[in-house]
């Protein structure tokens, strides 16, 4: 999910061809943050035609005159606030934070829906939490499994967002958690990690993105449909990540870590805590010959750039 307050572009008036069409599909991004520009990177990688919308998705009459103007065969909506410097932010944001989460994601999606055009919508696990103790023994949670958690504004939104859009036949939702890639931006979890001398011992699910969205990217042009939890399967801890940081980039590295509960007790608003199954994911990409990697595997490979980049 990208940390834009609002939906922004690249350069351009409206929207920008960022390469010459090589394929039928036509590519529109609303969003032009961290994991939006990831994606057009990949997107132009590939020889894809992308167009980076500069409309602003609370507004539904700017939605419509970009897609009724670039007329893409595929949209993916990357624009969302999270709040800077956390989630907390929502919390004295609220409208803000309504407008971009629930209004600008329901514009995007149902306008999508009246021009028969498949949207594929980058959305949030956080709306499942559980105990410390919990954890331990509930399965992880299914696309099946009826969300509940809104502790924080931010997470309410994301609810929200959620049961207003998922019935819709055009939608791909893509439950995107604790994202992770090799550099230091501030949405990425490891930056965050490393900024502080105390961390939190928990164990969930999250998202390494450098693997993850060229699968996206293939649910997307297969116009597949429906939600899916877009983590890396099995549990990633933030001990194991800094100890991966230790090995790799930072070798003087050194922290102390907390109880669940303590972290509650300093932050506003209480933060989810999930593990979610990742099945369904690696089956349909399967597939189409995509294979999702592993969560050692794919964490070893991102520390291992960031050893190359000298992070």
């Amino acid at each position: 999910m990208d940390n834009t307050n609002n939906t922004n572009g690249t350069n351009g008036t409206n929207g920008t061809l960022e390469s010459k069409r090589t394929e039928s599909q036509v590519f529109l991004m609303f969003g032009n943050g961290w994991i939006a520009n990831q994606m057009k990177d990949i997107l132009l990688a590939q020889g894809r035609t992308i167009i980076m919308s500069k409309a602003r998705t609370e507004s539904r009459e700017q939605v419509l005159s970009e897609l009724t103007k670039h007329k893409p065969t595929r949209v993916i909506n990357c624009a969302g606030t999270r709040g800077t410097p956390n989630v907390d932010w929502c919390e004295d944001h609220k409208i803000e934070t309504v407008r971009s989460n629930i209004l600008g994601v329901l514009n995007v999606v149902d306008v999508c829906f009246q021009l028969d055009i498949h949207v594929t919508q980058i959305g949030s696990a956080c709306i499942y939490t559980l105990s410390e103790e919990e954890i331990k023994h509930h399965p992880d949670f299914l696309e099946t499994d009826e969300p509940f958690f809104q502790g924080s504004w931010y997470a309410r939104s994301r609810l929200l967002s959620e049961l207003s859009i998922r019935h819709y036949p055009n939608l791909l939702l893509l439950r995107i958690r604790l994202p992770i890639a090799p550099d230091l931006h501030k949405n990425n979890h490891i930056a965050r990690l490393l900024k502080f001398e105390k961390i939190v011992d928990l164990t969930g699910s999250g998202t390494v993105l450098p693997n993850l969205l060229p699968g996206a990217l293939i649910l997307s042009e297969h116009a597949e449909t429906g939600i899916y939890n877009f983590v890396t399967p099995g549990q990633i801890s933030n001990v194991e990540l800094m100890e991966l940081a230790k090995r790799y980039i930072r070798p003087n590295l050194k922290w102390q870590t907390f109880g669940l509960d303590d972290m509650l007790n300093i932050l506003r608003a209480p933060r989810a805590n999930c593990i979610m199954d990742a099945t369904k994911l690696q089956k349909k990409l399967r597939e189409y010959g995509y294979e999702v990697k592993e969560r050692r595997e794919a964490l070893e490979e991102i520390f291992q750039v960031m050893a190359e980049k000298k992070l």
